[in-house]
């Protein structure tokens, strides 16, 4: 460029600014002269009528000035909360096209499913929430809102959905029993109902579809440890009957329409599984136990203490989760940890970890308790390769450091 091209090019930049600058003082000055004008307008017909003193002037200018500074309040913390959450948003890898797949979770904001969606975030795909709040909470994934990946549907999946995916995780479910018992007819809908419109969106859109099951299709078994083709030993008409055979049908369900629509489906049976964003009042036995036990309460056993669980971190049930999503096996498999303890150990080792005073004492069973329940996982070692790797301790104490942080929090509000 020639000196006096510069020079030109200078000069063109500086009348802009000047023009942009006068123009920018030309509205704040009319802005300016529009609120005084208002405010003397109404001012002048406020003095105009009878019914306003000076007093009541007086006080009414000293309430506009104090609404005035609230809003200024209100915007500037508007501002920092953009700003906090904009800088928590966690690390995600970045994906080709052909890599990054568009995932839809029900059930997202619960325990589980947020685990989930956090580690399909990190790993650079597009989520979709969808939920409807009943034990499923927002701050369970407030720390995705501002990501662009991200998108949280309030919706209920008894009614229809109509969305473009690549892959469905379909968690939508109360799992625990006072969640699942409280309204037996919603619980039943939501497994049945809500799994036809899953399975009818994956075929609509040609997406794969994992299906959570549980072990509860075991009910109180009578093979111990239980394989995938045992058929179980379930009460149809019990109290826990709207979970266990809901369950079953959407199982019966996912693979009619694998048979007759070609419906690419997964089904994973879970057993217990606890971690971080349980839900402190879920009346699970880790969240019972561990809560009893913060409080310095006595430690409630149902039954003698005899009857056995297993208990898996959730970081391994979301591996898992993962790992049979992505697989080409399609039948039925367990995901839990075959590691067995009875209640009353469980008991004694949360008793030990929290410390405290608590007592253990005993109550009447509960009505169709399983009295044992141990996965085999046998299929999922060698379909998967997937076996649980967090041990008992070092998750309860993770657990249990979450519920502290909880009831501080509880405390504080």
């Amino acid at each position: 460029m020639t000196r006096s091209g510069g020079r030109f090019f200078t000069a063109v930049i500086f009348i802009t600014l000047m023009c942009l600058i006068l123009v920018i003082f030309f509205y704040v000055k009319l802005d300016f002269y529009h609120q005084n004008h208002v405010l003397s307008v109404g001012k002048e017909s406020l003095q105009k009528s009878s019914f306003v003193s000076d007093d009541q002037m007086e006080k009414l200018s000293r309430e506009n000035q104090i609404l005035i500074d609230q809003l200024k309040d209100l915007e500037l913390r508007i501002k920092i909360l953009e700003g906090s959450t904009s800088k928590n948003v966690p690390n995600t890898r970045r994906l080709s096209s052909p890599e990054r797949k568009r995932i839809l979770v029900t059930g997202g904001a619960g325990f589980v499913g947020s685990h989930l969606v956090d580690i399909l975030m990190k790993n650079g795909h597009e989520v979709t929430v969808v939920d409807n709040f009943f034990t499923g909470r927002k701050s369970n994934l407030h720390h995705w809102f501002s990501h662009k990946n991200f998108e949280l549907i309030h919706h209920d999946i008894v009614n229809p959905l109509y969305i473009e995916v690549d892959q469905i995780y379909h968690l939508a479910s109360p799992a625990s029993p006072p969640h699942y018992m409280f309204n037996p007819v919603k619980t039943i809908k939501t497994n049945a109902l809500g799994t036809i419109n899953m399975l009818g969106l994956a075929k609509r859109i040609g997406a794969r579809v994992l299906v959570a099951s549980t072990s509860e299709v075991y009910g109180d078994p009578q093979v111990h440890p239980q394989p995938e083709d045992y058929w179980g030993n379930v009460n149809p008409i019990g109290p826990r009957s709207c979970y266990d055979e809901g369950k079953r049908i959407a199982e019966a369900l996912s693979y009619a329409y694998a048979k007759q629509e070609n419906v690419a489906v997964r089904v994973a049976r879970i057993f217990n599984t606890y971690g971080p964003r349980m839900n402190i009042n879920d009346g699970r036995v880790v969240s019972n136990f561990i809560m009893q036990s913060l409080l310095n309460h006595s430690i409630t056993i149902y039954g003698d203490g005899t009857q056995t669980r297993s208990f898996a971190y959730i970081d391994d049930l979301v591996d898992g989760l993962i790992k049979l999503m992505n697989s080409n096996y399609s039948l039925p498999v367990n995901l839990g940890n075959p590691e067995e303890y009875t209640i009353l150990e469980f008991a004694t080792l949360i008793k030990n970890l929290v410390g405290g005073s608590s007592s253990i004492v005993f109550t009447d069973g509960v009505e169709d308790d399983p009295q044992r329940r141990r996965p085999d996982i046998s299929r999922a070692r060698r379909e998967l390769n997937w076996t649980p790797k967090v041990p008992l301790k070092i998750g309860l104490k993770k657990t249990i450091e979450y519920f502290r942080k909880e009831m501080s929090n509880l405390n504080e509000n």
